[in-house]
């Protein structure tokens, strides 16, 4: 398993506030954007898997503890503040969450360090839509948004909503226009990235959505279970290379080298 030993620590600072961040690897950025409860054993591993793919990882700690653990006791201590926090916005619908500010000026940073076409990004269920936000960036070049979890989904609008402004969106679909793809990725049965949300992308971005949806329906072929949730971490399968996660995974990779590793 990977260990936070493997990546350095620094600092960044965007209008006053500044976080963690943990680096490793070389070539163009991938910024990793962990999940609810943070920068947990599982999160390494896949930021590993994309720095030994050729990129440079860049990973910020948002919120939780490094490393950090995957206990009932981590998440009854990181979730309800961030439920109520003005930076994540986690119930609003047809708002991009404040924190996509810092994190676009995260990856404008990243690029000129390390170079390539521009960079990518990958968030994760309560992440999971914030490469969206980041889009409105023209360095944002590889948007992957894995099991989109926010709004949280509790009633149909906030299932179907993309968690972008109205600007923001028209401003993505800009991007769209001019090639830019998104990749998504989430489990069927999976309550917290419902399919009206991969149905929206689809509506708003056309066939520049790639959405990737892996059965988990009961009694599917492949025994996922069926509230499986995080495909690139904690469900995912990666030593069976024709398992629907590990295909998904790779799928992520590939995305990333075409758009940041042209040559």
């Amino acid at each position: 398993m990977a260990e936070i030993s493997e990546f350095e620590h620094r600092t960044f600072t965007f209008a006053g506030t500044t976080r963690d961040v943990y680096e490793a690897g070389t070539g163009p950025a991938v910024i990793v954007i962990a999940e609810i409860p943070g920068i947990h054993p599982s999160v390494l591993e896949f930021a590993a898997t994309v720095r030994d793919a050729g990129f440079t990882v860049v990973m910020p700690r948002l919120f939780g503890d490094v490393p950090s653990g995957l206990g009932v006791g981590t998440m009854l201590k990181v979730f309800p503040p961030l439920c109520v926090s003005r930076e994540f916005a986690a119930f609003a619908t047809g708002r991009t969450e404040p924190v996509s500010v810092w994190l676009r000026a995260l990856a404008r940073d990243a690029h000129v360090r390390h170079g390539g076409p521009g960079v990518g990004v990958v968030g994760m269920c309560f992440t999971g839509g914030f490469a969206l936000g980041m889009m409105v960036d023209d360095v944002v070049v590889a948007p992957v948004l894995s099991q989109p979890s926010l709004p949280f989904p509790l009633s149909a609008k906030q299932k179907a909503d993309i968690h972008l402004s109205p600007e923001d969106l028209a401003r993505v679909k800009e991007r769209v226009a001019d090639g830019v793809c998104v990749l998504g990725l989430r489990f069927t049965g999976d309550p917290l990235s419902p399919p009206q949300r991969f149905e929206t992308l689809r509506r708003e971005l056309g066939d520049n959505f790639i959405g990737v949806e892996i059965d988990s329906s009961p009694g599917n072929d492949w025994g996922i279970k069926p509230k499986a949730h995080s495909v690139l971490t904690i469900d995912l399968v990666a030593e069976d290379p024709e398992h629907p996660t590990a295909k998904a995974l790779a799928q992520v990779l590939d995305f990333f080298r075409d758009r940041l590793q042209p040559d």
